[in-house]
Protein backbone atom coordinates (compact mmCIF):
# COMPACT_ATOMS: atom_id res chain seq x y z
CA UNK A 1 0.00 0.00 0.00
CA UNK A 2 2.88 2.41 0.79
CA UNK A 3 3.82 1.67 -3.09
CA UNK A 4 0.75 3.94 -3.56
CA UNK A 5 0.78 6.34 -1.53
CA UNK A 6 1.30 8.91 -3.91
CA UNK A 7 -1.22 7.91 -6.24
CA UNK A 8 -3.83 8.23 -3.88
CA UNK A 9 -2.94 11.99 -2.71
CA UNK A 10 -3.43 12.06 -6.38
CA UNK A 11 -6.57 10.67 -7.42
CA UNK A 12 -8.12 12.43 -3.73
CA UNK A 13 -7.35 15.34 -5.41
CA UNK A 14 -8.71 14.31 -8.50
CA UNK A 15 -12.40 13.28 -6.81
CA UNK A 16 -12.00 16.70 -4.60
CA UNK A 17 -11.85 18.85 -7.94
CA UNK A 18 -14.74 16.64 -9.31
CA UNK A 19 -16.53 17.38 -6.41
CA UNK A 20 -15.86 20.91 -6.16
CA UNK A 21 -16.29 22.14 -9.42
CA UNK A 22 -19.67 20.35 -9.34
CA UNK A 23 -21.02 21.56 -6.28
CA UNK A 24 -20.03 25.49 -7.40
CA UNK A 25 -21.29 25.03 -10.66
CA UNK A 26 -24.45 23.50 -9.30
CA UNK A 27 -24.79 26.14 -6.81
CA UNK A 28 -24.20 29.30 -9.39
CA UNK A 29 -26.88 27.23 -11.83
CA UNK A 30 -29.27 27.21 -9.03
CA UNK A 31 -28.96 31.28 -8.32
CA UNK A 32 -29.86 31.63 -11.47
CA UNK A 33 -33.00 28.62 -11.98
CA UNK A 34 -34.41 30.45 -8.16
CA UNK A 35 -34.33 33.70 -9.88
CA UNK A 36 -36.27 32.56 -12.61
CA UNK A 37 -38.47 29.99 -10.86
CA UNK A 38 -39.80 33.13 -8.39
CA UNK A 39 -39.82 35.56 -11.89
CA UNK A 40 -43.20 37.29 -13.04
CA UNK A 41 -43.00 34.98 -16.42
CA UNK A 42 -45.26 31.92 -16.06
CA UNK A 43 -43.36 30.23 -19.43
CA UNK A 44 -40.17 30.46 -17.34
CA UNK A 45 -41.23 29.50 -14.03
CA UNK A 46 -42.51 26.49 -15.86
CA UNK A 47 -39.66 25.25 -17.85
CA UNK A 48 -37.60 25.85 -14.18
CA UNK A 49 -39.84 23.65 -12.37
CA UNK A 50 -39.27 21.10 -15.56
CA UNK A 51 -35.95 21.21 -15.13
CA UNK A 52 -35.77 20.75 -11.35
CA UNK A 53 -38.37 17.80 -11.65
CA UNK A 54 -35.85 16.16 -14.53
CA UNK A 55 -33.12 16.36 -12.98
CA UNK A 56 -33.62 15.79 -9.01
CA UNK A 57 -35.16 12.24 -10.47
CA UNK A 58 -32.09 11.40 -12.65
CA UNK A 59 -29.38 9.11 -11.06
CA UNK A 60 -25.77 10.82 -11.93
CA UNK A 61 -25.04 7.50 -13.41
CA UNK A 62 -27.38 7.62 -15.87
CA UNK A 63 -26.94 11.39 -16.86
CA UNK A 64 -23.04 10.63 -17.23
CA UNK A 65 -23.20 7.88 -19.41
CA UNK A 66 -25.93 9.75 -21.80
CA UNK A 67 -23.22 12.45 -21.57
CA UNK A 68 -20.60 10.29 -22.35
CA UNK A 69 -22.16 7.84 -24.83
CA UNK A 70 -25.20 9.50 -26.45
CA UNK A 71 -24.29 13.35 -26.88
CA UNK A 72 -21.53 12.42 -29.23
CA UNK A 73 -24.04 11.16 -31.79
CA UNK A 74 -25.63 14.42 -31.66
CA UNK A 75 -22.39 15.81 -32.84
CA UNK A 76 -21.33 17.23 -28.82
CA UNK A 77 -18.15 15.44 -27.67
CA UNK A 78 -17.52 16.20 -24.47
CA UNK A 79 -14.17 15.06 -21.93
CA UNK A 80 -14.88 12.71 -19.73
CA UNK A 81 -13.76 14.69 -16.19
CA UNK A 82 -15.95 17.88 -17.73
CA UNK A 83 -18.68 15.55 -18.64
CA UNK A 84 -18.47 14.19 -14.87
CA UNK A 85 -18.82 17.35 -13.57
CA UNK A 86 -21.26 18.50 -15.97
CA UNK A 87 -23.55 15.28 -14.74
CA UNK A 88 -22.87 16.68 -11.38
CA UNK A 89 -23.71 20.30 -12.23
CA UNK A 90 -27.00 19.40 -13.23
CA UNK A 91 -28.07 17.47 -11.09
CA UNK A 92 -27.46 19.34 -7.98
CA UNK A 93 -28.62 22.36 -9.26
CA UNK A 94 -31.46 20.56 -9.23
CA UNK A 95 -31.27 20.19 -5.57
CA UNK A 96 -30.21 23.34 -4.65
CA UNK A 97 -32.82 25.54 -6.41
CA UNK A 98 -35.32 23.15 -4.59
CA UNK A 99 -33.69 24.14 -0.78
CA UNK A 100 -33.68 27.33 -1.94
CA UNK A 101 -36.99 27.13 -2.91
CA UNK A 102 -37.65 25.96 0.60
CA UNK A 103 -35.49 28.59 1.73
CA UNK A 104 -37.61 31.09 0.08
CA UNK A 105 -40.85 29.80 1.99
CA UNK A 106 -39.50 30.74 5.07
CA UNK A 107 -39.40 34.41 4.59
CA UNK A 108 -42.66 35.93 6.11
CA UNK A 109 -44.67 37.57 2.72
CA UNK A 110 -44.63 41.26 4.66
CA UNK A 111 -41.42 41.73 4.13
CA UNK A 112 -41.86 40.88 0.14
CA UNK A 113 -45.00 43.50 0.09
CA UNK A 114 -43.27 46.55 2.05
CA UNK A 115 -40.48 45.97 -0.33
CA UNK A 116 -43.05 46.53 -3.18
CA UNK A 117 -44.68 48.90 -1.45
CA UNK A 118 -41.17 50.84 -0.72
CA UNK A 119 -40.99 51.21 -4.39
CA UNK A 120 -38.30 48.62 -5.31
CA UNK A 121 -37.93 46.30 -8.24
CA UNK A 122 -37.86 42.40 -8.70
CA UNK A 123 -34.41 42.23 -9.37
CA UNK A 124 -33.72 44.32 -5.87
CA UNK A 125 -36.29 42.47 -3.90
CA UNK A 126 -34.92 39.39 -5.33
CA UNK A 127 -30.97 40.43 -4.28
CA UNK A 128 -31.24 42.36 -1.12
CA UNK A 129 -33.88 40.52 0.30
CA UNK A 130 -35.25 37.08 -1.14
CA UNK A 131 -32.16 35.35 -1.56
CA UNK A 132 -29.78 36.09 1.33
CA UNK A 133 -32.63 34.72 3.59
CA UNK A 134 -33.15 31.85 1.88
CA UNK A 135 -29.56 31.65 1.67
CA UNK A 136 -28.98 31.55 5.36
CA UNK A 137 -32.00 29.31 6.06
CA UNK A 138 -30.93 26.34 4.23
CA UNK A 139 -27.05 26.38 4.99
CA UNK A 140 -27.42 22.60 6.22
CA UNK A 141 -29.23 21.38 3.45
CA UNK A 142 -26.63 22.79 1.14
CA UNK A 143 -23.85 20.95 3.45
CA UNK A 144 -25.79 18.18 2.77
CA UNK A 145 -25.89 18.88 -0.91
CA UNK A 146 -22.32 19.16 -1.19
CA UNK A 147 -21.09 15.58 1.20
CA UNK A 148 -23.94 14.08 -1.30
CA UNK A 149 -21.56 15.63 -4.67
CA UNK A 150 -18.28 14.36 -2.59
CA UNK A 151 -19.96 10.87 -2.61
CA UNK A 152 -21.30 11.13 -6.38
CA UNK A 153 -18.01 11.74 -7.76
CA UNK A 154 -17.12 8.58 -7.68
CA UNK A 155 -18.88 7.92 -10.53
CA UNK A 156 -15.93 9.51 -12.51
CA UNK A 157 -14.73 6.01 -11.79
CA UNK A 158 -16.97 4.44 -14.48
CA UNK A 159 -15.40 6.59 -17.59
CA UNK A 160 -11.92 6.76 -18.46
CA UNK A 161 -10.68 10.12 -16.79
CA UNK A 162 -7.40 10.66 -18.03
CA UNK A 163 -5.76 11.21 -13.91
CA UNK A 164 -7.90 8.44 -12.15
CA UNK A 165 -10.03 9.93 -9.26
CA UNK A 166 -10.16 7.89 -5.77
CA UNK A 167 -12.50 4.82 -7.03
CA UNK A 168 -10.87 4.51 -10.17
CA UNK A 169 -7.87 3.84 -8.69
CA UNK A 170 -8.74 1.75 -6.30
CA UNK A 171 -10.96 -0.60 -8.91
CA UNK A 172 -7.43 -0.40 -10.78
CA UNK A 173 -5.19 -1.42 -7.98
CA UNK A 174 -7.99 -4.02 -7.33
CA UNK A 175 -7.24 -5.64 -10.40
CA UNK A 176 -3.95 -5.40 -10.11
CA UNK A 177 -3.36 -6.73 -6.64
CA UNK A 178 -6.18 -8.22 -5.52
CA UNK A 179 -6.13 -5.44 -2.47
CA UNK A 180 -9.47 -4.72 -2.58
CA UNK A 181 -10.16 -4.54 1.01
CA UNK A 182 -7.45 -2.19 2.06
CA UNK A 183 -7.96 0.18 -0.99
CA UNK A 184 -11.32 0.83 -0.35
CA UNK A 185 -10.88 1.19 3.56
CA UNK A 186 -8.33 3.75 2.58
CA UNK A 187 -10.76 5.71 0.10
CA UNK A 188 -13.47 5.08 2.42
CA UNK A 189 -11.72 6.97 5.66
CA UNK A 190 -10.39 9.51 2.80
CA UNK A 191 -13.83 10.05 2.04
CA UNK A 192 -14.93 10.02 5.15
CA UNK A 193 -12.45 13.03 6.80
CA UNK A 194 -13.08 14.80 3.87
CA UNK A 195 -16.94 14.55 4.76
CA UNK A 196 -17.03 15.41 8.42
CA UNK A 197 -14.62 18.60 7.38
CA UNK A 198 -17.56 19.58 4.82
CA UNK A 199 -19.91 19.22 7.92
CA UNK A 200 -17.63 21.32 10.63
CA UNK A 201 -17.30 23.98 8.00
CA UNK A 202 -21.03 23.87 7.49
CA UNK A 203 -22.11 24.22 11.33
CA UNK A 204 -19.19 27.04 11.67
CA UNK A 205 -20.73 28.92 8.93
CA UNK A 206 -24.61 28.06 10.38
CA UNK A 207 -23.86 29.54 14.07
CA UNK A 208 -21.97 32.37 12.88
CA UNK A 209 -25.10 33.47 10.30
CA UNK A 210 -27.65 32.72 12.81
CA UNK A 211 -25.62 35.41 15.24
CA UNK A 212 -26.65 38.03 12.54
CA UNK A 213 -29.68 37.22 12.05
Amino acid sequence: MTTYGQAFVAAYLVSLRIAVLGFIGGFAVAILLTVARVSPIPPLRGAVTVYVEIFRNMPVLCLLVFIVYALPNLGLVIDYEPSAVLALVLVSSSFACENLRTGINTIDPGQIQAARSLGLGFSQIVGSIVLPQALRAVIQPMVTLALSVLISSSVGSLVPIAHKELTGLVAQINNAEALGVTTFFVAALMYVFTGLFIAFLGRRLERRLTIWR
